[in-house]
């Protein structure tokens, strides 16, 4: 029953923060860069705030800007974009489905999020030049290279073709891992937008979990400038595959 009563006053206070959302969309392609980062990062961390997400972000004393060139993470939930929007404002590349989604779908265009059509190559090629342009400019900008989601257990297959503007442009490559578990340090499988769920009942799930940690952790950059597209892809999901299940050993009791 508290349980419920939980979810409900949370269930309240997002369709509130989402409104607010739809009334800062309005005018925010229109921003500064510098004001539609802080917009961003403001209000994630307010939307991971209702859920009682907290992120246990592993920096190692780097700053937000030292993450200018291509953010890469494995995919867990749809709050994978909240979670690093929190830690450093960023552009992302998604599935035209995305776009489709009620109300989320029309923020994320509305966010300057890059859509891909799945199995597009004319579509990837279009996106691929703009986030060329951006790297260059110094923008972060991140991709998920699974192409899906997973449970968050392992990483699976990364797509090459995700990782070349960051070849083309010379930029950083910063591979992240993301783990969520719970409080006692337990992997949780409770974000995980996988096979047929739907939007709804993964956000109920969320909405009535009492709390959930997040650990994103950064692993070393890697230079793009002339690497060859199939080794950087390796090496990146090799780092972040490491890291991963380095998170995994250590929150094992004992």
């Amino acid at each position: 029953m508290l349980t419920h009563l939980i979810a409900i006053i949370r269930s309240l206070r997002f369709v509130a923060h989402l409104c607010k959302g739809l009334a800062i969309a309005l005018i925010f392609p229109y921003l500064q860069l510098s004001a539609r980062r802080k917009i961003l990062q403001k209000w994630s961390r307010q939307l991971l705030n209702i859920f009682n997400v907290s992120i246990n972000f592993q920096n190692n004393g780097s700053q937000e800007d030292s993450f200018q060139g291509l953010i890469i993470t494995n995919h867990i939930s749809w709050m994978d974009v909240f979670v690093l929007n929190a830690i450093v404002p960023m552009r992302f590349v998604a599935k035209s489905d995305v776009r489709c989604w009620p109300v989320i779908g029309w923020l994320c265009e509305r966010a300057q999020t890059f859509f891909i059509e799945r199995g597009s190559a004319r579509s990837a090629a279009r996106v691929n030049v703009q986030l060329v342009e951006l790297l260059k400019r110094g923008e972060s900008l991140a991709v998920f290279p699974e192409g899906t989601t997973t449970d968050g257990s392992s990483v699976a297959h990364f797509h090459s073709s995700l990782i070349q503007p960051a070849i083309d442009a010379g930029a950083n490559v910063f591979p992240m891992a993301i783990r969520y578990h719970d409080k006692l340090g337990v992997h949780s499988k409770v974000p995980a937008y996988i096979d047929d769920v739907s939007f709804g009942a993964s956000l109920w799930t969320i909405l009535t979990t009492r709390e959930l940690h997040v650990q994103l952790v950064p692993t070393a950059a890697l230079d793009a400038k002339g690497a060859e597209r199939r080794q950087l892809t390796q090496q990146t999901q090799q780092n972040i595959s490491v890291m991963l299940n380095s998170l995994h050993v250590s929150s094992v009791p004992g």
